[in-house]
Protein backbone atom coordinates (compact mmCIF):
# COMPACT_ATOMS: atom_id res chain seq x y z
CA UNK A 1 0.00 0.00 0.00
CA UNK A 2 2.78 2.36 0.80
CA UNK A 3 3.96 2.12 -3.01
CA UNK A 4 0.43 2.62 -4.33
CA UNK A 5 -0.05 5.70 -2.47
CA UNK A 6 3.57 7.37 -3.31
CA UNK A 7 2.85 6.67 -7.10
CA UNK A 8 -0.49 8.60 -6.55
CA UNK A 9 1.62 11.22 -4.73
CA UNK A 10 3.75 11.55 -7.51
CA UNK A 11 1.40 11.24 -10.33
CA UNK A 12 -0.58 14.34 -8.83
CA UNK A 13 2.48 16.39 -8.88
CA UNK A 14 3.46 15.37 -12.00
CA UNK A 15 -0.10 16.05 -14.04
CA UNK A 16 -0.59 19.18 -12.21
CA UNK A 17 2.77 20.07 -13.42
CA UNK A 18 2.28 19.35 -16.97
CA UNK A 19 -0.62 21.06 -16.55
CA UNK A 20 0.29 24.47 -15.00
CA UNK A 21 3.17 24.25 -17.81
CA UNK A 22 0.68 24.05 -20.73
CA UNK A 23 -1.48 26.93 -19.54
CA UNK A 24 1.77 29.18 -18.46
CA UNK A 25 2.84 28.76 -22.16
CA UNK A 26 -0.56 29.38 -23.56
CA UNK A 27 -0.60 32.73 -20.85
CA UNK A 28 2.73 33.53 -22.55
CA UNK A 29 2.60 32.70 -25.98
CA UNK A 30 -0.71 33.13 -26.94
CA UNK A 31 -1.35 37.48 -27.02
CA UNK A 32 1.26 37.63 -29.38
CA UNK A 33 0.84 35.32 -31.74
CA UNK A 34 -0.52 37.01 -35.05
CA UNK A 35 -3.98 35.20 -35.29
CA UNK A 36 -7.54 35.71 -35.14
CA UNK A 37 -8.79 35.88 -31.77
CA UNK A 38 -11.29 33.12 -32.50
CA UNK A 39 -8.49 30.32 -33.55
CA UNK A 40 -6.58 31.52 -30.42
CA UNK A 41 -9.37 29.66 -28.52
CA UNK A 42 -9.20 26.71 -30.87
CA UNK A 43 -5.73 27.02 -29.96
CA UNK A 44 -6.40 26.59 -26.26
CA UNK A 45 -8.69 24.28 -26.40
CA UNK A 46 -6.50 21.75 -28.34
CA UNK A 47 -3.15 22.47 -25.98
CA UNK A 48 -5.75 21.62 -22.82
CA UNK A 49 -6.86 18.76 -24.78
CA UNK A 50 -3.14 17.75 -25.33
CA UNK A 51 -2.33 18.25 -21.41
CA UNK A 52 -4.97 16.09 -21.00
CA UNK A 53 -3.96 13.43 -22.93
CA UNK A 54 -0.74 12.75 -21.92
CA UNK A 55 -2.05 13.21 -17.94
CA UNK A 56 -4.37 10.02 -18.94
CA UNK A 57 -1.12 8.62 -20.76
CA UNK A 58 1.03 9.03 -17.75
CA UNK A 59 -1.75 7.10 -15.28
CA UNK A 60 -2.10 4.58 -17.92
CA UNK A 61 1.56 3.76 -17.79
CA UNK A 62 1.82 3.82 -14.25
CA UNK A 63 -1.47 1.53 -14.10
CA UNK A 64 0.10 -0.92 -16.70
CA UNK A 65 3.22 -0.86 -14.51
CA UNK A 66 2.04 -1.05 -11.28
CA UNK A 67 0.21 -4.27 -12.73
CA UNK A 68 3.20 -5.94 -14.69
CA UNK A 69 6.13 -4.82 -12.55
CA UNK A 70 4.65 -4.26 -9.16
CA UNK A 71 2.44 -6.53 -8.80
CA UNK A 72 -0.11 -4.57 -7.25
CA UNK A 73 -3.77 -4.72 -8.07
CA UNK A 74 -5.15 -5.93 -11.65
CA UNK A 75 -7.70 -5.04 -14.29
CA UNK A 76 -10.04 -7.56 -14.69
CA UNK A 77 -11.98 -7.63 -17.46
CA UNK A 78 -12.01 -7.99 -21.21
CA UNK A 79 -8.57 -8.59 -22.30
CA UNK A 80 -7.08 -8.13 -19.14
CA UNK A 81 -4.51 -5.62 -18.07
CA UNK A 82 -2.70 -4.77 -21.48
CA UNK A 83 -1.41 -0.82 -21.94
CA UNK A 84 -4.10 -0.47 -24.14
CA UNK A 85 -6.68 -1.55 -21.97
CA UNK A 86 -4.23 0.19 -19.30
CA UNK A 87 -5.00 3.56 -21.59
CA UNK A 88 -8.27 2.89 -21.83
CA UNK A 89 -9.66 2.45 -18.50
CA UNK A 90 -7.16 5.26 -17.46
CA UNK A 91 -9.39 8.10 -19.71
CA UNK A 92 -12.61 6.59 -18.67
CA UNK A 93 -11.25 7.25 -15.43
CA UNK A 94 -9.76 10.59 -15.50
CA UNK A 95 -12.98 11.54 -17.01
CA UNK A 96 -14.45 10.36 -14.27
CA UNK A 97 -17.20 8.30 -16.98
CA UNK A 98 -16.74 5.25 -14.43
CA UNK A 99 -15.96 1.61 -14.59
CA UNK A 100 -17.12 -0.31 -17.53
CA UNK A 101 -15.86 -3.16 -18.71
CA UNK A 102 -12.41 -2.98 -16.74
CA UNK A 103 -12.21 -3.09 -13.07
CA UNK A 104 -9.56 -2.44 -10.52
CA UNK A 105 -8.87 -4.65 -8.13
CA UNK A 106 -6.54 -4.32 -5.00
CA UNK A 107 -4.64 -1.31 -4.40
CA UNK A 108 -4.67 -0.33 -7.58
CA UNK A 109 -8.48 0.89 -6.97
CA UNK A 110 -6.70 3.89 -5.10
CA UNK A 111 -5.33 4.71 -8.04
CA UNK A 112 -8.03 4.82 -9.98
CA UNK A 113 -10.28 7.22 -7.06
CA UNK A 114 -7.04 9.20 -7.16
CA UNK A 115 -7.01 9.61 -11.04
CA UNK A 116 -10.62 10.45 -11.00
CA UNK A 117 -10.32 13.20 -8.37
CA UNK A 118 -6.94 14.63 -10.24
CA UNK A 119 -8.85 14.25 -13.72
CA UNK A 120 -11.65 16.17 -12.69
CA UNK A 121 -9.49 19.35 -11.11
CA UNK A 122 -7.36 19.28 -14.08
CA UNK A 123 -10.85 19.07 -16.02
CA UNK A 124 -12.21 22.21 -14.34
CA UNK A 125 -8.80 24.30 -14.80
CA UNK A 126 -8.47 23.80 -17.97
CA UNK A 127 -12.28 25.03 -18.57
CA UNK A 128 -11.94 27.71 -16.09
CA UNK A 129 -8.96 28.36 -18.55
CA UNK A 130 -10.78 28.31 -21.50
CA UNK A 131 -13.65 30.78 -19.91
CA UNK A 132 -10.88 33.35 -19.05
CA UNK A 133 -9.54 33.03 -22.80
CA UNK A 134 -12.99 33.23 -24.19
CA UNK A 135 -13.73 36.09 -22.05
CA UNK A 136 -10.27 37.91 -23.06
CA UNK A 137 -10.32 37.23 -26.77
CA UNK A 138 -14.02 37.74 -27.75
CA UNK A 139 -13.47 41.13 -26.31
CA UNK A 140 -10.95 41.97 -28.45
CA UNK A 141 -12.94 40.67 -31.46
CA UNK A 142 -16.28 42.98 -30.59
CA UNK A 143 -13.71 45.76 -30.09
CA UNK A 144 -11.80 45.14 -33.33
CA UNK A 145 -15.49 44.75 -35.60
CA UNK A 146 -17.70 46.90 -33.60
CA UNK A 147 -18.39 50.14 -35.21
CA UNK A 148 -17.22 53.25 -33.19
CA UNK A 149 -20.02 55.05 -31.35
CA UNK A 150 -20.43 58.58 -32.61
CA UNK A 151 -21.37 61.12 -30.96
CA UNK A 152 -25.30 62.31 -30.98
CA UNK A 153 -26.05 65.36 -32.13
CA UNK A 154 -28.93 67.07 -30.07
CA UNK A 155 -30.87 70.06 -31.65
CA UNK A 156 -29.70 73.31 -29.79
CA UNK A 157 -26.54 72.14 -27.97
CA UNK A 158 -23.16 72.76 -29.43
CA UNK A 159 -22.25 69.62 -30.42
CA UNK A 160 -20.17 69.75 -33.90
Amino acid sequence: MPIIIAVCILLVVITTLVHYETLTILSFRLPGMRIASRLKLVVVVLAAFAAHVVEIALYAAAAWASIRWLGIGDLSGAGGASLVNSLYFSAETFTSLGFGDLVPSGPLRLLAGVETLNGLLLIGWSASYTYLSMERFWDLDQAAGAPKPQASKVPGSTNA
